[in-house]
Order: structure tokens, then sequence, then C-alpha cells
């Protein structure tokens, strides 16, 4: 992209400030790309959050929405966790509450229960648990457990369900609205108009569209799909933002999209980016113990990757 004189300006800005300040700064790939040039590292959001617990930098600047933020002040806790947004939320992750968790859990007291990332601190909390939406196959094939609740998407735990079929999937019915309003017909479409294109699509996405798909995988694993296909052209099906990046990093190769756009991960600017370093400005803070057992659903997850599936 082409970056505007004030762009530019703040960019030199925010570097020369980090520096000074010794931290980080974590882009998810949504992000406008502009963010881009003052992140140190840009994926999705467990790999983010990996990359902020080796980082020996004491403060993270999280370039992302609540649920990511909240997710690298559990797994920090020694560090400070900056949002440059305080009102960039989740629409899937408001599907559930606490108490609608506890409720729902009763009907199903052999099930282990397994809490996609896009959730709040809390809800992780209430679960055995945590999965993403690259290693959820792998997580579900680990636990012993034959009935496996999964929350909040409904359409990854259906994706999941048919990749595993010697367990019970319980699906909470939450949705993304990005993904969920993306339909077959839009793909079609697409198709005709770029002919052999590969799609490669987000599980968020309805089943009746991933049935479409050359490849599904969350967003770090589409970026590394175009750029190791042989394919010289792809429609990549989730949020607008996503081909942004996998153009910078396969200028080579065609992207077009089909998609929605997350106006909550558009909120961060580099205007926000700039207060929030400058002020320590929106300092996420997740009460202790909702931290501590969310920890261990984090622990538990990093333990099940470890086995065979």
């Amino acid at each position: 992209m082409t970056l505007s004189l004030s762009q530019k300006i703040l960019i030199k800005e925010i570097l020369a400030l980090k520096k000074k300040k010794k931290a980080i700064i974590l882009a998810h790939n949504y992000q406008r790309p502009e963010i881009y040039h003052v992140a140190d590292a840009i994926g999705d959001s467990l790999n983010l959050c990996d990359l902020a617990t080796r980082s020996k930098a004491k403060n993270i600047i999280f370039c992302g929405v609540n649920f990511m933020a909240e997710s690298a002040a559990i797994l920090n806790p020694n560090k400070k966790v900056y949002i440059p947004a305080l009102d960039a939320g989740c629409a899937l992750a408001e599907t559930v509450d606490v108490k609608g968790l506890r409720e729902f859990k009763k009907k199903y007291p052999n099930a282990a229960t397994v809490c996609y990332i896009n959730s709040t601190a809390d809800v992780k909390a209430e679960c055995d648990t945590i999965c993403t939406s690259s290693n959820a196959i792998q997580i579900v094939k680990a636990l012993p457990n034959k009935e496996v609740i999964m929350l909040p998407d409904k359409n990854l735990a259906k994706f999941v369900a048919g990749q595993v079929k010697d367990k019970k999937i319980i699906a909470w019915e939450g949705v993304c609205p990005i993904h969920q309003n993306i339909t077959p017909a839009m793909l079609k479409k697409a198709k005709k108009d770029n002919p052999g294109a590969k799609l490669i699509i987000h599980p968020e996405c309805a089943t009746n569209v991933l049935e479409m798909a050359d490849f599904i995988g969350s967003t770090s694993k589409m970026a590394e799909f175009a750029r190791n296909d042989k394919s010289k052209k792809f429609i990549v099906v989730t949020e607008c933002g996503m081909i942004n990046k996998m153009k910078e990093d396969a200028p080579e190769k065609e992207f077009f999209t089909v998609c929605n756009l997350c106006y909550d991960m558009k909120k961060i600017t580099l205007e926000r980016v700039l207060r929030s370093l400058r002020y320590n400005q929106y300092e996420v803070k997740v009460d202790e113990k909702v931290a501590k057992k969310a920890r261990k659903a984090f622990e538990r997850m990093y333990e099940l990757m470890k086995l065979k599936s």
C-alpha cells in the first residue's frame, strides 16, 4: 500500500517511542495494512500470544480485539498489555456468558468443555481446555472424553465433528457474523469471475460454504497455504483485511476475496497506537482468580498439542 505523509510521520513516531519504551507491538492478520509497518509480529491470536510470552519486552501493545489482548495478559502475568481501542469487541465472543455456559454444561456431565480462543477470559476460566481454528481437530482428538462441548462457534464445531467421527460434538449456538454472512452464491460468483482460482476458507464459515473449499484453515494456515501452493490465483474467504498481508508475502500471485469487514478490528489506528504507547493507555487487566483458571485451560491445550492425535 502507498502510505500518506501523515501516516509516515505517525509510523516514525511510533517506532521511536516503541524503542524508547522497550515495547513490542503485535498485530492480528485482520488489522489495517498501515499497522503492519509498526508491528514486531503479525499473525493469528494464539501465535501472537505465544510470541508475547517469548519476548523480553515488559510492555505489549496488542493490535486486535479484546479477547486477544486478554489472552496475552493471562499468559503474561508479569507484563503489561495494552489495547489501543478499548471498544474493540468480538460479536462471536459475546454470544456466550458464564451463567449460560454453566447451565449448558450441567446437561452434559461427561463432556469435556473446549473453548475457542475467541472468547472472553471469564468464559475461558469455565472450560477444561482451549482450542484455536488451527489446532481444534488435534485438541478434540487428544481428549479422552467421548463427548465434547465446543463453544462459542457452531460452525467450527461442525467442521471438527466432520473430521472426528468417533466423538459426539455438542455445539454452542454462536457464530461470527463476519463469516456467517458469506454464502455459497457469493463464492460461485467469485469462481466464475476468477476462473482457476483456489478457494481458501476460514472454518468459522457455514458448512455449505466450507464444502466448496480447496483449503480450510486459520488465518496463519491460509497464508501459509497460499505461499506454498503452486497455484497462482486464490480467493480468500474470511475478513476483508486478510489479503493485504498475503499480497505482500506473495506479490507474484493474485488474490481475490469474498469477505465482510470486521469493524472492531479496524478500530485500531496509528493514532490510537501512538496514544496507547505515549500514555500507557488502556491496560488490559484480568482478575487474578479468573486469570489463574484460564491459564490452566491454556496449559491443558499445550499439553494436548504434544500428544499424538
